[in-house]
């Protein structure tokens, strides 16, 4: 057994009671390599940000769980280095299982997400209780789903919509005892959240996607008042770094995300954690195409990753400072 404290990472309690006191969000930056763990940690630090740093299970897959511990540790002295320690955050996003959220919570987690959400309510509930009840034995942090959001993420994936009911939440979050509650209210996971035909285009023929359902967002807040919820799928999809993929090489086909201004409009309330990874995998994707084009000849990693990794924290700091409102707030 392995304690988030002995790695000086923190869990989400304070750092959420405080965003939804100040009216806004904890950016929780996905990570899967050394070089996307660099550019949140020096973007948060240059903002003075607080950050959750997400692993999904395909992460896991992908990096080795036990480098990953050690990338997390070494982000809160990278922190440090860097002349600012913000409180850092290690969630598992996404778990499907007691097992995997068990695992996760044993070797240096902070926090997890125990996503019973395609379950049947209560076996959602049953299983959500479950890993609170061990969790909290560790205080660790834990974040239960309730609705289903579409689109496609790593292991999670949904073709349909199903909105959160806002009559269910406080049964929900009575019985379970978890820390936030992730809602579906119109976000949507992947860079490509809705298709052409759940849109309208503007004058210039520009996709504008349906409305989230903030009236949902409302009930909600009415039912658990000061409760801390968490908004996935909330990647806006910059459209300049679609077009500079496109015009080297890439295929995006009217890929679209979640106008920033919905996001500061939902960080205001008591959406106090707002999922970011698409935009993240955009942003490094343009940065190493334009160096391949500009440069064939290139072959050392370096040359293309160090591009993307700025490309990577430029987009990260204007997130915690012009859309979250969580820079200065560490």
């Amino acid at each position: 057994m392995v304690s988030y404290k002995e790695l000086g990472l923190v869990n989400s309690k304070e750092l959420f009671k405080k965003a939804i006191e100040g009216g806004y969000a904890i950016p929780a930056f996905n990570f899967n390599n050394m070089e996307q763990l660099q550019a949140i940690i020096s973007a948060c630090v240059a903002t003075k940000s607080p950050v959750i740093l997400q692993v999904s299970s395909g992460a896991r897959k992908y990096a080795n769980q036990t480098l990953l511990r050690y990338m997390a540790q070494g982000a809160v002295q990278y922190a440090k280095e860097l002349g600012y320690e913000i409180p850092i955050v290690l969630h598992l996003d996404h778990g499907d299982s007691f097992e995997l959220c068990k695992d996760c919570i044993e070797s240096g987690f902070s926090s997890v997400m125990i996503d019973g959400s395609h379950l049947p309510y209560e076996e959602n509930i049953a299983l959500t209780k479950k890993v609170v009840d061990f969790a909290h034995q560790y205080d660790v942090t834990v974040e239960g789903e309730l609705g289903v959001l579409a689109g496609i993420e790593d292991d999670v994936q949904a073709e349909h919509h199903t909105y959160t009911e806002p009559d269910e939440v406080v049964d929900f979050v009575t019985r379970t005892g978890v820390d936030s509650l992730a809602i579906s209210i119109g976000t949507s996971h992947g860079a490509f959240k809705f298709t052409p035909d759940q849109c309208t285009r503007d004058e210039n023929g520009k996709l504008i996607p349906p409305m989230l359902r903030f009236d949902i967002l409302k009930e909600i807040e009415k039912r658990i008042p000061g409760f801390p919820i968490v908004l996935h799928g909330s990647s806006s999809v910059p459209q300049e770094y679609v077009e500079i993929i496109n015009q080297n090489g890439g295929k995006l086909k009217d890929s679209i995300g979640i106008p920033e201004e919905w996001l500061r409009e939902a960080a205001k309330s008591a959406v106090c954690k707002i999922n970011i990874d698409s935009d993240g995998r955009l942003a490094m994707t343009a940065a190493v195409r334009q160096v391949f084009t500009n440069s064939p000849a290139e072959f050392d990693p370096r040359k293309y990753l160090g591009p993307a990794r700025e490309e990577l924290k430029k987009l990260y700091m204007h997130k915690t400072e012009k859309v979250l409102g969580s820079a200065g707030k560490a």
